[in-house]
């Protein structure tokens, strides 16, 4: 049977985080937003102010859906501040010791019943909820970027996923309006495991000089249909994702055509991490985006 949600925790302010807050308080959940940055947490919540004010802008929502939104949003700089959520929902870096370490220290104030999400977009979870007092109230709950705007959230059960914390996540991403995927516990699930290798094949191309950035961006959009060039979308996940996100298959996987083109680790290695640096495969610095390649 599924439990009952009224407050949600969000931890980690960032992109994914704020706009999980955005939709579940949009959605009439009381959310507690938590970063150990009371700077990010403030410039998530100006974030979100204004993501709300655009959708009132397009008539998507009332200004006073806009105003109670805001007025559910709580924000905490403490993890004790999630000590009353009945979900909390992890939405911090791609990296599993980091994870690991939050685990721990919000396990230490949960109620006993309350639910562990995270919003892995590629690690296992039947051994990210081993990490935690309650493998059974664990669960993958990945959501999409932009997550205002993306339809999809998926959904992933590990080992020891119980059946009523896979139908209250369930229930949850219904209220949000989302449409669900179901993934089994595989490394990076179902979106991810199509989309990054097409990714990396397109930095391949780009690192074997089939064709340059521009190229290669314009075939996809224009031959395939699809919204953003790969290179443009690498851009935008972020280069260190992106990687991140195929070192988990290439090790999870054991399959050479998952291995991270030399390209994408250079580019890591400089600090060119997309559009949060300002500079990946496209420079951001002056008006128009201009190619480095």
């Amino acid at each position: 049977m599924a439990l009952n949600i009224k407050t949600v925790g969000v931890i980690g302010s960032g992109q994914m985080g704020n706009g999980i807050a955005h939709v579940a308080a949009l959605a009439g959940y009381d959310v507690v937003l938590n970063d150990i940055s009371a700077d990010r947490l403030k410039s998530a919540m100006a974030t979100i102010n204004g993501n709300l004010t655009r959708q009132v802008t397009k008539k998507i929502i009332t200004e006073d859906a806009k105003k109670q939104a805001l007025d559910r949003i709580k924000s905490s700089d403490t993890i004790d501040g999630l000590g009353a959520c009945d979900l909390v929902i992890e939405s911090a870096i791609e990296k599993e010791e980091a994870k690991r370490k939050i685990f721990q220290q919000v396990c230490a104030v949960l109620k006993p019943d309350a639910i562990i999400g995270s919003n892995t977009s590629s690690i296992s979870i039947t051994r990210l909820a081993a990490s935690t007092d309650r493998p059974e109230r664990f669960i993958g709950i990945h959501f999409m970027n932009p997550v205002p705007l993306m339809e999809l959230v998926e959904l992933i059960r590990g080992i020891a996923t119980d059946d009523a914390t896979f139908e209250t996540a369930r229930e949850f991403v219904t209220r949000l309006g989302k449409q669900i995927a179901v993934s089994e516990d595989f490394p990076a699930f179902i979106v991810n495991r199509i989309l990054l290798p097409m990714i990396n094949e397109a930095i391949y191309t780009l690192y074997e000089g089939v064709g340059n950035v521009e190229a290669i961006d314009a075939a996809m959009k224009l031959g395939a249909h699809h919204p953003m060039g790969p290179l443009e979308l690498a851009d935008f996940i972020g280069l260190d994702t992106c990687l991140s996100i195929m070192q988990v298959l290439h090790e999870g996987l054991a399959d050479s055509k998952y291995r991270p083109c030399p390209l994408l680790v250079k580019y890591v290695e400089a600090g060119w991490l997309g559009r949060k640096t300002q500079r990946g495969f496209y420079d951001y610095r002056s008006d128009k985006p201009v190619p480095t390649r």
